[in-house]
Protein backbone atom coordinates (compact mmCIF):
# COMPACT_ATOMS: atom_id res chain seq x y z
CA UNK A 1 0.00 0.00 0.00
CA UNK A 2 1.33 3.72 -1.04
CA UNK A 3 1.43 5.77 1.82
CA UNK A 4 0.64 9.92 1.52
CA UNK A 5 3.76 11.42 -0.16
CA UNK A 6 3.55 13.66 3.39
CA UNK A 7 1.82 12.38 6.53
CA UNK A 8 -0.80 10.42 6.18
CA UNK A 9 -4.07 11.71 6.46
CA UNK A 10 -3.06 14.99 4.93
CA UNK A 11 -4.75 16.83 2.02
CA UNK A 12 -2.47 18.30 -0.85
CA UNK A 13 -2.72 22.01 -1.73
CA UNK A 14 -4.73 22.69 -4.46
CA UNK A 15 -3.22 26.00 -6.58
CA UNK A 16 -5.58 27.43 -9.72
CA UNK A 17 -3.47 29.26 -12.19
CA UNK A 18 -5.37 31.66 -14.18
CA UNK A 19 -3.49 31.67 -17.40
CA UNK A 20 -0.59 30.43 -18.70
CA UNK A 21 2.51 32.11 -17.22
CA UNK A 22 0.79 31.46 -14.02
CA UNK A 23 0.70 28.08 -14.27
CA UNK A 24 4.17 27.84 -15.82
CA UNK A 25 5.09 29.70 -12.75
CA UNK A 26 3.85 27.30 -10.68
CA UNK A 27 5.21 24.31 -12.01
CA UNK A 28 8.36 26.10 -11.52
CA UNK A 29 8.14 26.69 -8.00
CA UNK A 30 6.80 23.35 -7.08
CA UNK A 31 9.86 21.79 -8.62
CA UNK A 32 8.18 17.96 -9.19
CA UNK A 33 6.02 18.70 -6.17
CA UNK A 34 2.56 18.00 -7.78
CA UNK A 35 0.26 16.59 -9.97
CA UNK A 36 -2.44 18.56 -12.41
CA UNK A 37 -6.03 18.19 -11.95
CA UNK A 38 -8.96 18.27 -14.38
CA UNK A 39 -11.62 15.87 -13.42
CA UNK A 40 -9.08 13.64 -11.36
CA UNK A 41 -11.24 10.87 -12.35
CA UNK A 42 -7.94 8.48 -12.87
CA UNK A 43 -6.42 10.47 -10.15
CA UNK A 44 -8.79 9.26 -7.64
CA UNK A 45 -9.14 5.69 -8.64
CA UNK A 46 -5.48 5.91 -8.20
CA UNK A 47 -5.39 6.71 -5.05
CA UNK A 48 -8.13 4.68 -3.15
CA UNK A 49 -6.05 1.83 -4.98
CA UNK A 50 -2.90 2.44 -3.68
CA UNK A 51 -1.48 3.15 -6.69
CA UNK A 52 -0.13 6.31 -6.56
CA UNK A 53 0.62 8.67 -3.40
CA UNK A 54 -1.07 11.79 -2.65
CA UNK A 55 0.77 14.76 -3.70
CA UNK A 56 1.57 17.58 -1.45
CA UNK A 57 0.45 19.80 -4.61
CA UNK A 58 -2.04 20.03 -7.02
CA UNK A 59 -2.35 22.42 -9.78
CA UNK A 60 -5.77 22.51 -10.89
CA UNK A 61 -6.11 23.08 -14.62
CA UNK A 62 -9.70 24.24 -14.41
CA UNK A 63 -9.40 28.00 -15.04
CA UNK A 64 -7.12 28.23 -18.00
CA UNK A 65 -8.73 30.43 -20.40
CA UNK A 66 -9.15 28.50 -23.97
CA UNK A 67 -8.72 25.03 -22.80
CA UNK A 68 -11.92 23.68 -23.01
CA UNK A 69 -14.52 23.63 -26.25
CA UNK A 70 -14.53 22.26 -29.53
CA UNK A 71 -13.92 25.03 -32.36
CA UNK A 72 -12.58 25.15 -35.52
CA UNK A 73 -9.01 27.16 -36.17
CA UNK A 74 -8.29 27.33 -39.91
CA UNK A 75 -7.71 23.50 -41.37
CA UNK A 76 -8.00 21.99 -37.78
CA UNK A 77 -10.87 21.06 -35.68
CA UNK A 78 -9.97 21.94 -32.20
CA UNK A 79 -10.85 19.86 -28.97
CA UNK A 80 -9.59 21.64 -25.64
CA UNK A 81 -7.91 19.03 -23.86
CA UNK A 82 -10.20 20.29 -20.13
CA UNK A 83 -13.31 19.11 -22.48
CA UNK A 84 -15.07 16.33 -20.42
CA UNK A 85 -16.25 13.38 -22.58
CA UNK A 86 -19.91 14.06 -22.26
CA UNK A 87 -19.67 17.34 -24.30
CA UNK A 88 -17.84 15.70 -26.72
CA UNK A 89 -20.32 13.13 -27.16
CA UNK A 90 -23.07 15.57 -28.05
CA UNK A 91 -20.85 18.26 -29.54
CA UNK A 92 -22.40 19.56 -33.02
CA UNK A 93 -18.77 19.87 -34.68
CA UNK A 94 -17.71 16.49 -33.60
CA UNK A 95 -20.67 14.88 -35.04
CA UNK A 96 -17.88 14.80 -38.27
CA UNK A 97 -15.78 12.53 -36.03
CA UNK A 98 -18.11 9.40 -35.77
CA UNK A 99 -15.73 7.01 -34.04
CA UNK A 100 -14.33 9.43 -31.60
CA UNK A 101 -17.83 10.14 -30.56
CA UNK A 102 -19.14 6.47 -29.88
CA UNK A 103 -15.51 6.37 -28.04
CA UNK A 104 -16.87 9.02 -25.97
CA UNK A 105 -20.04 6.81 -24.92
CA UNK A 106 -18.70 3.86 -24.46
CA UNK A 107 -15.96 5.34 -21.58
CA UNK A 108 -17.08 4.65 -17.87
CA UNK A 109 -20.29 5.90 -16.52
CA UNK A 110 -22.86 8.87 -17.82
CA UNK A 111 -21.48 10.57 -14.05
CA UNK A 112 -18.16 10.03 -14.97
CA UNK A 113 -18.00 11.18 -18.44
CA UNK A 114 -19.35 14.42 -16.97
CA UNK A 115 -16.17 14.84 -14.86
CA UNK A 116 -13.92 13.20 -16.73
CA UNK A 117 -11.72 15.04 -19.67
CA UNK A 118 -10.38 14.15 -22.84
CA UNK A 119 -7.20 15.01 -22.03
CA UNK A 120 -7.30 12.85 -18.86
CA UNK A 121 -8.21 10.26 -21.18
CA UNK A 122 -5.34 10.65 -23.49
CA UNK A 123 -2.87 11.64 -20.79
CA UNK A 124 -3.53 8.32 -19.29
CA UNK A 125 -1.31 6.65 -22.46
CA UNK A 126 -4.05 4.22 -22.04
CA UNK A 127 -7.29 6.04 -23.04
CA UNK A 128 -10.25 4.49 -25.03
CA UNK A 129 -10.09 7.16 -27.01
CA UNK A 130 -6.62 6.74 -28.27
CA UNK A 131 -7.43 4.38 -31.15
CA UNK A 132 -9.74 6.83 -32.20
CA UNK A 133 -7.61 9.76 -32.70
CA UNK A 134 -4.91 7.80 -34.15
CA UNK A 135 -7.45 7.44 -37.40
CA UNK A 136 -7.69 10.99 -37.40
CA UNK A 137 -4.19 11.91 -37.24
CA UNK A 138 -4.22 13.73 -34.08
CA UNK A 139 -1.93 16.41 -33.31
CA UNK A 140 -1.21 17.14 -29.50
CA UNK A 141 -0.35 20.98 -28.63
CA UNK A 142 1.67 20.88 -24.89
CA UNK A 143 2.89 23.59 -22.90
CA UNK A 144 6.42 22.46 -22.17
CA UNK A 145 9.27 24.37 -19.88
CA UNK A 146 10.25 25.50 -23.45
CA UNK A 147 6.98 27.16 -24.83
CA UNK A 148 3.80 25.38 -26.61
CA UNK A 149 5.57 22.07 -28.69
CA UNK A 150 3.15 20.06 -30.99
CA UNK A 151 3.55 16.19 -30.87
CA UNK A 152 1.82 14.06 -32.97
CA UNK A 153 -0.12 11.43 -31.13
CA UNK A 154 1.52 8.35 -32.40
CA UNK A 155 5.06 10.19 -31.89
CA UNK A 156 3.94 11.08 -28.44
CA UNK A 157 2.70 6.65 -27.78
CA UNK A 158 6.20 6.03 -28.78
CA UNK A 159 8.61 8.53 -27.62
CA UNK A 160 9.50 10.24 -24.08
CA UNK A 161 6.88 11.82 -22.15
CA UNK A 162 7.64 14.52 -19.45
CA UNK A 163 5.35 14.76 -16.93
CA UNK A 164 5.77 18.29 -16.30
CA UNK A 165 4.61 19.02 -19.96
CA UNK A 166 0.49 19.76 -19.71
CA UNK A 167 -1.46 19.10 -22.75
CA UNK A 168 -3.46 21.93 -23.85
CA UNK A 169 -5.13 20.91 -27.22
CA UNK A 170 -6.02 18.58 -29.73
CA UNK A 171 -6.12 19.38 -33.19
CA UNK A 172 -8.03 17.03 -36.08
CA UNK A 173 -6.62 17.91 -39.51
CA UNK A 174 -10.26 18.95 -41.33
CA UNK A 175 -9.47 16.71 -44.34
CA UNK A 176 -10.12 13.79 -41.71
CA UNK A 177 -13.32 15.51 -40.79
CA UNK A 178 -14.80 16.44 -44.72
CA UNK A 179 -17.85 18.73 -44.32
CA UNK A 180 -20.58 18.78 -47.22
CA UNK A 181 -19.62 20.90 -50.29
CA UNK A 182 -22.01 20.60 -53.24
CA UNK A 183 -18.70 22.13 -55.31
CA UNK A 184 -16.83 19.15 -54.13
CA UNK A 185 -17.36 15.90 -56.49
CA UNK A 186 -15.54 13.76 -54.49
CA UNK A 187 -17.31 14.52 -51.07
CA UNK A 188 -20.72 13.92 -53.28
CA UNK A 189 -19.75 10.95 -54.83
CA UNK A 190 -16.94 9.20 -51.69
CA UNK A 191 -18.28 6.78 -49.46
CA UNK A 192 -17.10 6.76 -45.62
CA UNK A 193 -17.06 3.96 -43.63
CA UNK A 194 -16.22 4.20 -40.00
CA UNK A 195 -16.53 2.06 -37.22
CA UNK A 196 -15.13 1.79 -33.15
CA UNK A 197 -15.47 -1.26 -31.40
CA UNK A 198 -14.70 -2.17 -27.39
CA UNK A 199 -14.72 -5.05 -25.52
CA UNK A 200 -14.84 -4.99 -22.19
CA UNK A 201 -14.53 -7.78 -19.31
CA UNK A 202 -18.30 -6.69 -18.79
CA UNK A 203 -20.64 -4.65 -20.73
CA UNK A 204 -20.12 -1.04 -19.08
CA UNK A 205 -18.29 0.80 -16.94
CA UNK A 206 -14.69 -1.45 -17.48
CA UNK A 207 -11.55 -1.37 -19.20
CA UNK A 208 -11.35 -2.63 -22.48
CA UNK A 209 -9.66 -5.59 -23.15
CA UNK A 210 -9.70 -4.60 -26.50
CA UNK A 211 -10.16 -1.31 -28.59
CA UNK A 212 -10.62 -1.03 -32.53
CA UNK A 213 -11.07 2.28 -34.83
CA UNK A 214 -11.09 2.19 -38.14
CA UNK A 215 -11.52 4.71 -40.82
CA UNK A 216 -11.69 4.37 -44.75
CA UNK A 217 -12.96 6.33 -47.94
CA UNK A 218 -14.27 4.40 -51.38
CA UNK A 219 -14.26 6.37 -54.47
CA UNK A 220 -17.25 6.29 -56.90
CA UNK A 221 -15.47 3.64 -58.64
CA UNK A 222 -15.68 1.46 -55.17
CA UNK A 223 -11.38 2.02 -54.58
CA UNK A 224 -10.32 2.33 -51.60
CA UNK A 225 -8.96 5.52 -51.67
CA UNK A 226 -7.95 6.27 -47.27
CA UNK A 227 -7.40 3.54 -45.14
CA UNK A 228 -6.83 4.35 -40.96
CA UNK A 229 -6.75 1.38 -38.81
CA UNK A 230 -5.49 1.68 -34.67
CA UNK A 231 -5.75 -1.08 -32.37
CA UNK A 232 -5.44 -0.67 -28.13
CA UNK A 233 -6.89 -1.81 -24.97
CA UNK A 234 -6.22 -2.36 -21.48
CA UNK A 235 -3.35 -1.28 -20.27
CA UNK A 236 -1.45 -1.45 -23.44
CA UNK A 237 -0.44 0.93 -26.05
CA UNK A 238 -2.99 1.35 -28.83
CA UNK A 239 -0.91 1.99 -32.39
CA UNK A 240 -1.81 2.47 -35.88
CA UNK A 241 -2.03 -1.30 -38.30
CA UNK A 242 0.09 0.57 -41.26
CA UNK A 243 0.37 -2.85 -42.32
CA UNK A 244 -2.91 -3.58 -42.22
CA UNK A 245 -3.61 -0.50 -44.00
CA UNK A 246 -1.55 -1.18 -47.12
CA UNK A 247 -3.53 -4.75 -47.49
CA UNK A 248 -6.50 -2.55 -48.00
CA UNK A 249 -5.62 0.77 -49.76
CA UNK A 250 -5.96 1.05 -53.65
CA UNK A 251 -7.84 -2.05 -53.64
CA UNK A 252 -11.57 -2.74 -54.40
CA UNK A 253 -13.83 -2.89 -52.08
CA UNK A 254 -14.97 -6.25 -51.62
CA UNK A 255 -16.72 -8.36 -48.00
CA UNK A 256 -14.20 -10.78 -49.32
CA UNK A 257 -11.40 -8.33 -47.55
CA UNK A 258 -12.75 -8.81 -44.29
CA UNK A 259 -11.17 -12.51 -43.58
CA UNK A 260 -7.74 -11.20 -44.87
CA UNK A 261 -7.87 -7.91 -42.86
CA UNK A 262 -8.62 -10.19 -39.61
CA UNK A 263 -5.66 -12.04 -40.59
CA UNK A 264 -3.10 -9.47 -41.16
CA UNK A 265 -4.68 -7.20 -37.99
CA UNK A 266 -3.69 -10.57 -35.95
CA UNK A 267 -0.40 -10.26 -36.72
CA UNK A 268 0.36 -7.31 -36.58
CA UNK A 269 -1.08 -6.36 -33.34
CA UNK A 270 1.59 -5.55 -30.37
CA UNK A 271 -0.14 -6.40 -27.35
CA UNK A 272 0.46 -8.10 -24.05
CA UNK A 273 -1.24 -10.86 -21.93
CA UNK A 274 -2.07 -10.55 -18.61
CA UNK A 275 -4.81 -11.76 -15.30
CA UNK A 276 -7.74 -11.53 -17.82
CA UNK A 277 -6.63 -12.07 -21.31
CA UNK A 278 -3.66 -13.71 -23.05
CA UNK A 279 -1.80 -11.75 -26.17
CA UNK A 280 -3.06 -14.23 -28.45
CA UNK A 281 -6.59 -13.73 -27.29
CA UNK A 282 -6.43 -9.64 -27.74
CA UNK A 283 -4.78 -10.57 -30.73
CA UNK A 284 -7.27 -12.52 -32.54
CA UNK A 285 -10.24 -10.56 -30.81
CA UNK A 286 -8.74 -7.69 -32.46
CA UNK A 287 -9.00 -9.22 -35.88
CA UNK A 288 -12.25 -10.32 -35.43
CA UNK A 289 -13.39 -7.54 -34.52
CA UNK A 290 -11.69 -5.43 -37.37
CA UNK A 291 -13.02 -7.82 -39.84
CA UNK A 292 -16.45 -8.85 -38.94
CA UNK A 293 -17.08 -4.60 -38.78
CA UNK A 294 -15.73 -4.50 -42.33
CA UNK A 295 -18.07 -7.38 -43.35
CA UNK A 296 -21.00 -5.46 -42.24
CA UNK A 297 -20.50 -2.32 -42.78
CA UNK A 298 -19.59 -3.59 -46.79
CA UNK A 299 -22.87 -5.48 -46.59
CA UNK A 300 -24.65 -2.74 -45.80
Amino acid sequence: MVMPAYGSGAQPTVWQPVNLDELQALKNELSGKYYFAAGTTLLRTQWEGGLVPVPEHMISLARIPDASGVYVDGDDLVIGALTPLSHCATDVLLQQLPILQSAMNAIAAPSIRNMATIGGNIVSGVGDSIPALLVYDAQLYWLTDNGMEMRSLSSWLNGSRNPNDVLMRIHIPLENTPLPDANSEQTAVAREISFYRKLGRRETFTASLVTIAFHGEVDIDGHWIKIAIAAGGGSGMAMRLTESEKLLLGGETSVMQASSLAASVMAEFVTYSDAFATEEYRKQTAGNMLGAGLWEALRS
